[in-house]
């Protein structure tokens, strides 16, 4: 396998089911890979583990919450060919961008 930068690498994968043949042990790791990169985008891109709630109500609404928000970076990111780190950032731009222009609003009144 040559990464990026040029250099080679080699990856191992790991399986405990030794009737396994290495196409199965492959596919096994692409579909729970997807969920990996699932749990990352709750925890990096929704804020899941930053919850400051404390009941069973608001904790319950803040995990369906993140969980809608993923799913609707997931559809955004099928429309705009972005990842999820790139559509956070363009939303914080533009988010910046509305609250710096109603602070120039507002000083100017």
């Amino acid at each position: 396998m040559t990464n990026t930068d040029g250099s080679t690498g080699r990856l191992s994968l790991v399986c405990r089911d030794l009737t396994c043949d290495g196409e199965r042990v492959a596919e096994r790791h692409q579909k729970r890979w997807k969920v990996e990169a699932y749990h990352t985008s709750l925890k990096s891109n929704a804020a899941l583990a930053k919850s400051p709630t404390r009941t069973f109500r608001t904790q319950n609404n803040h995990v369906f919450m993140t969980v809608s928000a993923v799913f609707k970076s997931e559809c955004l990111k099928q429309v705009h060919t972005l990842n999820h780190f790139a559509l956070r950032t363009k939303l914080y731009v533009k988010a910046l961008q509305q609250a710096f222009s109603e602070f120039m609003r507002l000083k100017a009144a």
